[in-house]
């Protein structure tokens, strides 16, 4: 007895070993060198097929008498009766049966074979279709009619059988019995197209009369928009107008509640055009409009449209257009006055309209819909309802008056104390401007520095006073926006730009004096929390040496927002770009000292060491003054900020470029001795879990650290000698 372990309930009497798949041993190749002469995988393909054997075909038999056809017959008879036998449901064997049957030209036989097969599946449409197809080929009609009969007498269904019948029937010129079967078929009402080919029956021998008798039933029997259509579109093609419009009157009369019935007034309204019958076209297309739901008439809009467009005025194109999207909007403005999307889609529609008093009843309508909240959010949309009605006004109405009235209502009902909108205000400003009254834009603008002051509109105004020349109001106008926001960078920076544009350097130097001794821009926290420098600064000290201004700009493109500590230092960088191209070197070390004073970042050393050695001065004293800066820095991180070792690393990189830079006056053996060893560590990840594994990181050896390592190494191994030697006296 096996055990249980070998034993399986699912497999009977075997056992696990009887069933295991044994695999041959795989031979172990020894010598694994390659071969001299190399074959091809082509090669092995082409050999293989060079050395298959010829097919074995049977012999070729030959009948040379009557007992020889007898025997070959009744073996062959006898194959396909033991194959029905077996596959007594496979249809393609008595096919096959049945065609060997009729090549042996004994059609008694042939026939018995194909009842004998309908008989075991007589819904087969393909066994008749080739059971009457051999009956005609061989010219017995009456028994393809007979095959023909039965087979639409049990499968009535199917068309094609149908078709067939009837082709053959009129092909043989009988006429009246191709009349007969398609009566016999139309009783079984089939489709559409079934009594289409009736109809071009008919009509191929011009029966028009019969035709549309076959209409006229053919519409009962389906009682489809694309019937009627098809029935009247026969009637107008044979000449028979009035006929035509009776049809389309009844299709009307049944299906004008029908889905598709959009499709049969169009056709109707087509019709009537065809027949210059533009009144009744028009009639058609307004009752249609007036019954067929608005979500269904698209089709028959556009129609209704071309229409008018073609034969009608202008009063009826514009009704026909606007009608039904005026009824849509009213709908939506009534259920929710507040979307003011809808207002803006029904504004529009009246616009392209022309008509001046609907378009400032709705523009007065949607106007009157104040948003509930003071909060600047939910006015963001409806501000610019104000906004395209005075712009409607001024542009397309023509009146400017009127576009001064809407402009002050506007800025009348915004709550300025909580919010304000500067576009609205440089709107109104930019209106009186193309009016050529100065002094009404300024005053609008002295109202928006006055009630809620913004950088857009500081800035528009000082532009506006610059392209008129008058310097005294921008440097008015900058005072007042230092005044009101002394933190801006922007300001003070084009403020000083200004000033030396004007050649007013000491008025410049002041300017940028005044900025950055601001209380706003000098807060005392420290911004490198994280270690690294902010964007701003970063920006500020690209090799570029964009001015202050455009830093600005690009931080406000990027998202980012100035914070004090920013703004300090894209002012001192502004004024050092100011100092420099002054040529003023002495002030430009002089705020480089203040910078440092401010931050010891590594980018504030590098680029203070880069303007030493780039100075215009005697380049050996540059190249001095640049190391000095370098030695300093590197004292900084090596007392003040050991911590910051990849700083440090940096900064000596940045000083063996500089000195390779400077060629034979420069000296790399003063930093290459200096230069740390990287060597690649792991540390343990901390997490809120627990240890979360290790990673790998750069730890940087300075030349000073790895000394001292070594002195540790000699004191530790001293304090294990005096241990032992402590441990030996014990003993």
């Amino acid at each position: 007895m096996a055990s249980n372990k070998d034993t399986d309930p699912s497999l009977g009497y075997l056992t696990r070993k009887d069933i295991e798949v044994k695999l041959p041993r795989p031979t172990r190749v020894k010598n694994k060198t390659p071969a001299p002469i190399q074959i091809t995988a082509e090669q092995i393909l082409r050999e293989a097929r060079e050395r298959q054997e010829a097919d074995i075909r049977p012999p070729k038999q030959k009948i040379t008498d009557s007992t020889e056809l007898g025997d070959y017959r009744l073996r062959k008879r006898k194959e396909f009766e033991d194959l029905i036998r077996r596959v007594r449901w496979n249809i393609s064997v008595w096919i096959k049966y049945a065609q060997w049957e009729e090549s042996q030209k004994d059609f008694d036989r042939a026939r018995s074979v194909w009842e004998r097969a309908l008989e075991v599946d007589y819904r087969n449409h393909t066994l008749w279709l080739k059971y009457a197809e051999v009956e005609m080929k061989n010219k017995f009609i009456n028994h393809a009619r007979n095959v023909w009969d039965r087979a639409v007498t049990l499968l009535p269904r199917v068309d094609q059988l149908w078709y067939k019948y009837i082709h053959m029937e009129e092909m043989l010129g009988n006429v009246a019995g191709a009349r007969q079967i398609f009566e016999r078929w139309m009783g079984w009402m089939p489709d559409q197209q079934g009594w289409l080919s009736y109809i071009k029956f008919e009509l191929r021998y011009n029966e028009v009369e019969r035709a549309r008798g076959i209409f006229e039933r053919f519409v009962q029997c389906h009682p489809k928009v694309s019937a009627w259509i098809r029935y009247a579109k026969f009637e107008m093609k044979n000449g028979e107008v009035a006929r035509a419009r009776n049809v389309y009157e009844m299709a009307v009369q049944k299906l004008a509640d029908d889905e598709e019935a959009e499709m049969l007034f169009v056709a109707f309204a087509e019709f009537e055009e065809r027949c210059k019958e533009t009144e009744r076209a028009r009639c058609i297309y307004k009752f249609a409009l007036d019954h067929i739901p608005k979500g269904r008439a698209e089709d028959l809009y556009r129609k209704f449209v071309a229409f008018e467009k073609q034969y009608g005025d202008k009063e009826g194109i514009e009704d026909a257009i606007v009608g039904k999207r005026r009824f849509q909007y009213e709908d939506e403005v009534r259920k929710n006055p507040l979307n003011y999307d809808a207002w803006f889609d029904y504004i529009r529609l009246e616009e392209s309209v022309t008509n001046k008093g609907r378009i400032r009843e709705v523009y007065e309508r949607a106007i009157a819909n104040v948003p509930p909240a003071q909060e600047k959010r939910y006015w963001q949309r409806y501000i610019y309802l104000w906004i395209n009605y005075a712009l409607y006004e001024e542009l397309d109405a023509d009146d400017v008056e009127r576009t001064r009235k809407v402009y002050r209502e506007c800025l009348n009902l915004i709550p300025h104390e909580k919010f304000s909108f500067a576009k609205i205000w440089l709107l109104a400003a930019q209106f009186e401007i193309r009016q050529l009254n100065l002094n009404g834009a300024r005053q609008v603008l002295g109202n928006a520095i006055g009630k809620a002051p913004k950088d857009k509109i500081f800035k528009k105004y000082i532009e506006i006073e610059m392209q008129l020349g008058n310097i005294d109001r921008c440097r008015k106008l900058y005072e007042k926006f230092l005044e009101w926001s002394p933190e801006n960078c922007y300001a003070w920076s084009k403020y000083a730009e200004l000033e030396r544009s004007l050649s007013e350097t000491e008025r410049a130097r002041s300017i940028f004096e005044l900025a950055i001794a601001q209380p706003a821009l000098d807060m005392p926290e420290l911004l490198w929390k994280s270690g690294r420098l902010p964007l701003v600064v970063v920006c500020s000290l690209m090799e570029g040496m964009w001015t202050c201004a455009y830093r600005t700009l690009f931080l406000e493109s990027v998202g980012m927002k100035c914070t004090a500590d920013d703004e300090f230092f894209l002012c001192l960088q502004a004024y050092i770009d100011f100092e420099i191209s002054e040529g003023e070197y002495d002030r430009t070390r002089e705020l480089y000292e203040r910078l440092l004073d401010r931050t010891k970042h590594l980018k504030v050393w590098i680029s203070c060491a880069k303007f030493e050695a780039s100075a215009m001065e005697e380049q050996k004293l540059c190249i001095q003054n640049a190391r000095r800066i370098f030695e300093k820095a590197l004292n900084y991180f090596r007392m003040s900020a050991p911590e910051l070792k990849e700083e440090r690393a940096m900064l000596l990189d940045e000083w063996l470029d500089m000195e390779r830079s400077f060629g034979q006056l420069g000296d790399v053996s003063l930093v290459e001795p200096k230069l740390p060893k990287k060597l690649k560590k792991r540390r343990q990840i901390a997490s809120e879990d627990g240890p979360a594994g290790y990673e790998e990181y750069i730890d940087y050896v300075f030349p000073e650290e790895a000394h001292a390592h070594n002195l540790k190494i000699l004191e530790k191994a001293r304090e294990w000698k005096r241990q032992k030697l402590a441990s030996g006296a014990d003993d």
